[in-house]
């Protein structure tokens, strides 16, 4: 007798049921520099995102989210033609039919979605649900090779995005920070100070990047670069002054001291400089907030706060900026998270992104 809903000849799918997981990424230095081809220094958090999925011979993919009554579904063989990607509902849908339009998973199944990460707050929730959908589907490589399928994916959904997220998400190292430069593609992983604690606070201000002028500042840094004839993150300080418009001028001169003291900061974690650590946060944050224009005064009055805390060393904005929140590097204890309920978190450096299989008949 032949299965219903499968046709003759078919053979059946054993439902082999596996869960992905993948940490969201706090950036520690150096926001606004990865897509203009310089250095940052993010590392992956013990907050994260998980995707429990079950194959099955449906050929088609059906999603449940614990943030979303809505459930998603769609075919295998979707389309990544992001005109077609617009139909599909509810729109967080549009991101995992890009990642199994990219991947090809080998079968349809069910998924559920869960995720500690808070969304709309530049922690990289997006790039967790991106990396561990990816695994799910089937996806191998390295972490680059991750942080590529999910550019790609995001970019067909509707989000232009650099390679940082996903690639922290994927390549995560426990206890330490990642600094990577994007114009090597080269990661080297920098140990975290033992007295240090790295608490982010949520600025009250939802931030979603498709609604504010992020696709404008990457299209200014596009046309600095232009004019420079290289990428931002390669320019020095006396190109600044080359440029005639001062929007550009600012732009750069941001991008160009944002990498230096990316370096800086490195350097400071590594010889256990907390108070020289911190006062690089600061001075990001202002150089964020009037060279780039990315922050608010919901971020401006909550870093002047922090950093007239008591055993806080530093602190700003973190992710594309327009809200979100605030990253700040403390003595252990300087900060009461419960002072914020719901939106603070002490978090540490975690691993990248695992697979396990929690049932597999054919193994049996």
């Amino acid at each position: 007798m032949v299965a219903l809903g499968r046709p003759a000849g078919q053979r059946s799918i054993e439902p082999l049921t596996q869960s992905a997981r993948a940490p969201g990424r706090v950036n520690l230095m150096g926001d606004h520099t990865d897509y203009n081809g310089g250095v940052a220094l993010p590392m992956a958090i013990d907050l994260y995102t998980e995707v429990t999925f079950t194959r099955n011979d449906s050929g088609r993919i059906l999603l449940f989210s614990a943030i979303d009554p809505r459930p998603a579904s769609f075919p295998i063989d979707v389309s990544l033609d992001p005109r077609s990607l617009i139909d599909i509902s509810p729109p967080w849908a549009r991101l995992a039919a890009a990642m199994a339009a990219l991947v090809r998973p080998a079968s349809g199944g069910v998924g559920r979605i869960s995720s500690t990460v808070p969304t709309g707050a530049g922690l990289s929730s997006s790039a967790a649900l991106a990396v561990a959908l990816a695994l799910v589907f089937g996806a191998e490589g390295s972490p680059l090779t991750f942080a590529q399928l999910c550019q790609r994916s995001e970019a067909a959904a509707g989000s232009s995005v650099g390679l940082m997220d996903p690639l922290v998400s994927a390549g995560g190292r426990a206890g330490h920070a990642l600094l990577i430069d994007f114009s090597k593609m080269t990661v080297d992983p920098v140990a975290l100070p033992a007295g240090a604690e790295i608490v982010v606070v949520h600025s009250g201000q939802p931030r979603a990047l498709g609604h504010t002028p992020y696709a404008a500042r990457r299209a200014e840094c596009e046309a600095a670069a232009l004019e420079l004839g290289g990428p931002l993150g390669l320019a020095e300080a006396a190109d600044i002054t080359g440029l005639l418009d001062p929007v550009l001028r600012r732009r750069t001169r941001h991008v160009v001291t944002e990498c230096a003291r990316v370096r800086e900061f490195a350097g400071a974690l590594r010889h256990d400089d907390l108070a020289g650590a911190g006062r690089l946060m600061v001075e990001s944050h202002r150089s964020l907030a009037a060279d780039f224009e990315v922050s608010t005064p919901a971020l401006d009055e909550l870093v002047d706060n922090l950093v007239h805390t008591p055993g806080v060393f530093g602190a700003r904005l973190t992710g594309g900026g327009f809200g979100g929140c605030v990253v700040a590097l403390t003595a252990p204890g300087a900060l009461d998270v419960a002072a914020h309920p719901g939106r603070a978190w002490r978090v540490q450096a975690s691993g990248g992104a695992s697979l396990r299989t929690l049932s597999d008949p054919g193994a049996a």
